[in-house]
């Protein structure tokens, strides 16, 4: 069953978990036999609603949609004129810096242009573990909060791979090893990366919004796993 976050008579804010496309799209036909989370909607609510903005397939966390499909634009302005903050949560390898910018072009779906990009981030906590990855015996990871002040495809895993932290359970632009690692010892395949907060003015009501979605138990239990082992 879907968690819905918050509602009104404009939008429908949701937890889209991971793995899951929020709407077949000609860059994935090749998964149309998936349920996608715009028809799970359908399903479960009895009527479509329009997705305002992508969250990657692998994503987790808030995305909204609208009811009606003229209600979208409205939302989509304040996306484009950066009105829409957005926080996202990471985990990484290695001990990132306690804060940071990333300003660097990342390429659009067109590939032959790269479009400005620009992310702030800001490390919450940090694991060392006692669990050899290639030549080190420790592995160390970071609990990372992105703000990306731009929307590009994979801009925050292209950024965090751009700065040699790249997010763990990314299969694009992560690390390989340390990914297997996860698979092997905590039974983890997905990304780590949370879509966790929306705020914004709305356009209809000029009511001020703080949306936010918690972790996954997947999230809660590899975080605890890491914890457990700390030295």
């Amino acid at each position: 069953m879907t968690t819905i976050l918050y509602q009104d008579d404009y939008i429908l804010a949701v937890h889209k978990p991971n793995n899951i496309l929020v709407h077949h799209s000609v860059m994935a036909n090749n998964q149309l036999d998936e349920k996608s989370l715009v028809q799970l909607l359908v399903d479960e609510l009895g009527k479509k609603y329009y997705p305002i903005h992508r969250l990657d397939r692998k994503t987790s966390g808030i995305i909204l949609f609208a009811k009606q499909k003229e209600f979208v634009k409205a939302f989509q302005d304040l996306f484009i004129a950066n009105q829409i903050q957005k926080t996202y949560y990471g985990l990484v390898r290695g001990f990132i810096p306690e804060k940071g910018s990333i300003d660097s072009p990342v390429k659009s779906r067109d590939a032959n242009v790269h479009k400005e990009a620009l992310t702030h981030y800001k490390r919450l906590e940090t694991f060392e573990i006692p669990i050899q990855v290639g030549p080190y015996e420790m592995s160390r990871y970071s609990l990372v909060e992105l703000n990306p002040k731009t929307g590009r495809l994979h801009q925050l895993r292209i950024h965090m791979n751009k700065i040699s932290h790249p997010l763990i359970g990314d299969p694009k632009y992560g690390d390989r090893f340390h990914n297997r690692m996860f698979e092997d010892q905590f039974q983890n395949e997905a990304l780590f990366l949370h879509a966790k907060t929306l705020s914004f003015a709305h356009p209809y009501t000029n009511q001020k919004h703080i949306l936010e979605t918690d972790f996954s138990e997947n999230w809660k239990r590899v975080l605890q796993q890491l914890k457990n082992l700390q030295v």
